[in-house]
């Protein structure tokens, strides 16, 4: 143990968190390959098997395989706890054990949560470790106890309490794994589009998952009083609420114009909201037009927030590089958010974090579409889900080949540990300062 801890002092924080995330996948890959984690008792292609366990730890949904009708009760048990461990995080679960056991929490543990979690400081780390894990099992547990009535009438007692449980951890990691392939493979939560009690719970789960954890933390200790709040938490909140409304107004007056006012409702607010990296779906995607699967694909880039079971560049990527655009055309000195100044290596990270999203996504889109002959549509779509770590699909993911699949699991894998922190985790040492050399001006637009 000594010696395991000290090889580990050589490693940078983002280097440990990068092996920690692909060690669970590993793992996970070789447990679902197995006889005894198919219905058939059949050796899984490691392909499928691997494709699914990082799917499930970086909370995607992506699948090969309908998850009801393929996968075992073990199968689907180590799904499930690769989406817990993928939700909350390897190193989140790593010190919860290290709390439980009674150990010393050093000061390299402390700096590894910091760093997972997005945290501002390293003070205070245990305790906030001990909220999240508290708040998710907490949350959880309400989410399917408001479903269970629902799915146990449906599929009965001790069946519809599992079918519930999966449900609530799967939609507050924002997974998007589902077991309604009993009724329709692949078929999500279409048949509970018009269920109001499952549409709402879930919705509410994905965004209190997608929130963020400091963001929860800021709320209970300020309560509803918005001028109190960080920075942080003000953006997040008020870019969350306006990507979920304006989305909503596009798809209720546009693509769900039949039916009545309330499945329409419920049909436009859960299209808005399950893009947060989610998964989940009422509606068929390979039926929504164009326009609607772009405005899909925007949001599934964009994510939801930092610190939390969303993927995706974030909502305060988004509403930096927003600000910071605006304030450009108007040629302000600064960029400002709710009267507080934003540094500018912040906006040079969101800069970064954009660029290398949106490249990664194009190269990956072109490259599907050429290789499987789909069109650019639907491969943005599905690089989009992977990337985001959300999960929606038109139903391409299943016919693809072994190399297009190999894309999507490194765009998940990339998705759920962040740019940022694969780009650290790539820089051993500390660049060396040089002097300042002479500016030119550049004609740009």
């Amino acid at each position: 143990m000594k010696q395991l801890r000290e090889r580990l002092e050589h490693f940078s924080t983002f280097q440990v968190i990068l092996a920690g995330f692909a060690i669970v996948i590993l793992i996970g890959s070789f447990l679902l390959c197995l006889p005894v984690s198919s219905i058939q008792h059949v050796w899984t292609p490691y392909i499928d098997s691997l494709f699914t366990s990082t799917s499930a730890v970086c909370v995607t949904g992506l699948i090969v395989h309908d998850t009801a009708t393929y996968w075992s009760l073990f199968g689907r048990i180590v799904i499930l706890c690769l989406i817990q461990i993928g939700g909350l995080g390897v190193v989140t679960i790593a010190v919860t054990l290290a709390i439980m056991s009674g150990r010393r929490i050093g000061l390299m543990q402390r700096s590894l949560m910091q760093s997972s979690i997005s945290a501002p400081s390293i003070g205070g780390i245990v305790r906030l470790t001990k909220f999240i894990v508290r708040s998710t099992l907490s949350i959880e547990l309400i989410g399917a106890a408001m479903m269970s009535p629902v799915f146990i009438r449906d599929f009965g007692v001790m069946r519809g309490i599992g079918y519930a449980v999966f449900h609530s951890v799967s939609a507050f990691c924002n997974a998007g794994f589902d077991l309604m392939g009993v009724r329709q493979p692949y078929s999500s939560l279409t048949s509970y589009s018009d269920n109001s009690v499952i549409c709402i719970t879930i919705m509410a789960l994905i965004i209190v998952g997608g929130l963020g954890f400091l963001t929860w933390s800021d709320i209970v200790h300020n309560g509803i009083h918005f001028r109190r709040m960080h920075l942080q938490t003000k953006v997040i909140l008020v870019t969350t609420l306006c990507l979920i409304l304006i989305p909503f107004l596009y798809f209720f007056f546009v693509e769900y114009r039949d039916g009545s006012i309330g499945s329409r409702i419920l049909l436009a607010l859960f299209q808005s909201v399950t893009p947060r990296t989610a998964g989940f779906n009422t509606a068929d995607y390979s039926k929504m037009s164009d326009t609607g699967l772009m405005i899909t694909t925007i949001l599934m880039l964009i994510g939801g927030a930092p610190g939390s079971t969303a993927g995706g560049m974030k909502v305060t990527t988004a509403a930096v590089l927003l600000v910071f655009v605006a304030g450009a055309l108007r040629r302000h000195d600064q960029v400002t958010m709710f009267k507080r100044g934003i540094d500018t290596s912040v906006i040079h990270d969101a800069a970064a974090l954009c660029g290398t999203y949106l490249l990664l996504f194009l190269i990956g889109s072109m490259i599907l579409s050429a290789t499987e002959n789909i069109g650019i549509m639907k491969c943005m779509f599905e690089c989009a889900s992977a990337l985001g770590t959300v999960g929606l699909t038109t139903g391409i993911t299943p016919t693809l080949h072994v190399w297009s699949h190999l894309i999507l699991i490194a765009f998940m894998y990339f998705g759920r540990v962040g740019a940022l922190t694969m780009a650290y985790a790539t820089v051993t040492r500390k660049p060396k300062k040089k002097g300042t050399l002479p500016c030119e001006r550049l004609m740009v637009g």
